[in-house]
């Protein structure tokens, strides 16, 4: 792991660097999600994103998103979710900077299975956006597909890898490709830490992201049970 790390660090600083984007900078994103069980076919997304030009200054963007998620069975669910987003487009701190904002609805089909010691997690998902830009809005139509990777390597620790690809349904297909290493911790049995390297590729332009992800998925019907 520390390997490719490396290998993708290095290929990263021998490309030619745009200047005030960011894009010389690793950069990083905090994180939290959870899924909070309230039936037993029904649960809640909940997330929370801080995410920085660099590793602790320079604001980019704050996402907050939320859903209800369908458990079809242990292997499919389907989630049906809203996300707010404000973003900073601007790399140095200028003054009278203006954010631009956005209301976004999501529908999103998960399918996992197993082969071998890998679990594989299918994620596909359509967005709608409504972004405020200031002097006018726009809505834009997206879709997306996540092909995830977990290998366990003890009942503690694992490693966790995934690739994500963005479509735009209007003006260029292409969006980005988010290509994602990491590795995790269960610090308990519902709750698990995950720190890694996230290559983010535009057009243009591409980002180091340092990832620290904390997921926690708590079981609400037995909290309810205990203060009956």
């Amino acid at each position: 792991m520390r390997k490719i790390f490396l290998a993708l660090a290095l290929m990263h600083f021998g490309m030619v660097q745009a200047q005030d984007t960011g894009e010389d900078d690793w950069g990083a994103w905090y994180m939290y999600f959870g899924t909070n069980q309230i039936a037993e076919k029904f649960s809640i997304h909940s997330e929370a994103q801080f995410r920085y030009y660099e590793t602790a200054g320079n604001f980019n963007q704050l996402l907050l998103r939320t859903g209800l998620n369908y458990h079809i069975n242990s292997n499919a669910i389907a989630t049906f979710g809203y996300a707010y987003i404000n973003t900073d487009n601007t790399f140095e701190e200028f003054e009278n900077e203006v954010n631009f904002k956005e209301n976004r609805i999501f529908q999103q089909f998960i399918l996992k299975n197993k082969v071998g010691e890998f679990n594989f997690e299918h994620r596909y998902r359509l967005e709608q956006r409504f972004i405020d830009f200031g002097s006018f809005t726009d809505t834009q139509h997206r879709a997306r597909y996540r092909l995830q990777v977990t290998l366990p390597l003890t009942d503690t620790f694992f490693l966790n890898a995934y690739d994500e690809v963005f479509l735009n349904l209007q003006d260029d297909i292409f969006g980005q490709n988010r290509l994602y290493f990491a590795f995790g911790v269960h610090i308990t049995e519902n709750a698990s830490l995950q720190v890694g390297y996230l290559k983010n590729h535009f057009n243009q332009i591409n980002f180091d992201r340092f990832q620290l992800a904390i997921f926690f998925n708590p079981d609400l019907r037995k909290r309810s049970k205990a203060t009956d």
